[in-house]
């Protein structure tokens, strides 16, 4: 049996590679979740979220994946018979409306070809034609990570607002948080989803819930039955989050230390690291003379690339060579993406040389597989990042 040197490199789009600060603040005994130790490092998380988001509002969180955060916001402000506008982008659009019908709500689901994002005149079109108001919230993946599209969820508060809909607007950042821009209080969000495993640089465990003041009035009048994630449970007096369960104490200490390395760094310079090295990685794809799945370019994902093999080429095959032979894991085609691309990561803590590896190990993959391709494609990505180093 071969015996590996080195670290693995990890480019899913989640989870993402962890820094050793994370791990060595995670590592630690048992502590009293009552006492004042942990209410520090709790209140530091709490404050340090609402920064994060972008939001005056209250950020709570869950010991939970994202898809709880998910649930959490169906359930608060919606009640069976709801209905509720979502946007086919991908797998986490489909799945949310799943979700959403497994509660009991009507989705208007409008249609889309996986390949673009939320389309904000198609929202405002079927806002305007909701003469009685029936739709109760409006509900956006922001960040696409099966496709590496990401809507433009500016343009879709203004569609809310030019149909002149009390519609809440709901919003998925979970693979968009401290990875591209994202303002919550900015953009008319009333909830915004996120999670711990992406730009967080965190496991798996925690989920997130920016909540409007709208929001928590709506949660507040609901009838749903409802107790893990009740809103009016978690902060009584709308305003001071906390938590109905014991929280999980060693992941907040790393939540913590991201949120101290986000402050060092500047959520702007994070946003225009994401760009930079999403564009390296971009330019790589198109060396190689693969498609990127977006077809408009203002919305290629800055955490995600998604590459389209060519006619007849198994994108699992790649995958397998870029793991087996060079310990590179890269992302997994989803529905109907299944073997036609895999997904590159590069978000959260990353840096040129990381990416740049990952990147030849791809194309090294690509060769493996016998998949026609442009062998400076490796070299476009190097240029890029060389001219624009001055930006970083």
């Amino acid at each position: 049996m071969a015996v590996r040197r080195g670290r693995q490199f990890l480019h899913t789009p989640g989870p993402t590679t962890m820094p050793d600060r994370i791990l060595q603040a995670m590592a630690r005994p048992a502590l009293d979740h009552r006492g004042p130790e942990f209410l520090a490092v709790a209140g530091r998380c709490f404050a340090g979220l609402r920064a994060v988001f972008r939001t005056e509002r209250p950020v709570l969180i869950y010991p939970a994946a994202g898809h709880g955060a998910w649930e959490a916001a169906l359930a608060n402000v919606c009640a069976p018979g709801d209905r509720v506008l979502m946007c086919e982008t991908g797998a986490f659009s489909q799945w949310w409306k799943e979700m959403a019908e497994a509660l009991g709500l009507a989705v208007d689901y409008l249609p889309g070809d996986w390949r673009r994002g939320a389309d904000p005149a198609a929202v405002e079109a079927h806002l305007a034609a909701d003469r009685g108001r029936a739709v109760r919230a409006v509900a956006v993946v922001h960040n696409e990570t099966s496709t590496g599209v990401a809507s433009r969820v500016a343009g879709i508060r203004e569609a809310i607002d030019a149909a002149g809909h009390p519609a809440l607007f709901l919003v998925d950042t979970i693979s968009s948080l401290a990875s591209i821009d994202f303002r919550m209080d900015e953009w008319g969000v009333d909830v915004a989803v996120g999670g711990s495993q992406k730009g967080l640089m965190l496991p798996p465990g925690l989920g997130f819930t920016g909540v409007s003041e709208k929001a928590f009035r709506a949660a507040r009048g609901n009838p749903t039955p409802r107790s893990y994630w009740d809103w009016r449970a978690m902060m009584p007096d709308g305003e001071t989050p906390g938590f109905v369960c014991t929280p999980p104490v060693n992941l907040m200490f790393g939540l913590a230390e991201a949120l101290d390395m986000l402050e060092e760094e500047g959520l702007e310079a994070c946003f225009a690291r994401h760009r930079r090295l999403a564009e390296a990685a971009r330019r790589a794809i198109a060396g190689w003379g693969l498609a990127l799945n977006p077809l408009d370019s203002r919305e290629a994902s800055d955490s995600v690339s998604a590459a389209l093999m060519p006619e007849g080429h198994d994108a699992e095959e790649v995958r397998r060579i870029a793991r087996e032979r060079y310990d590179v894991v890269l992302g997994v085609g989803i529905l109907r993406l299944a073997g036609r691309a895999f997904r590159i990561g590069h978000m959260g803590d990353l840096n040129e040389p990381m990416l740049l590896g990952a990147l030849a190990a791809v194309q090294a993959a690509l060769a493996g597989a016998g998949a026609p391709h442009d062998p400076s494609g490796i070299l476009a990505a190097i240029d890029w990042l060389a001219e624009s180093a001055g930006d970083a």
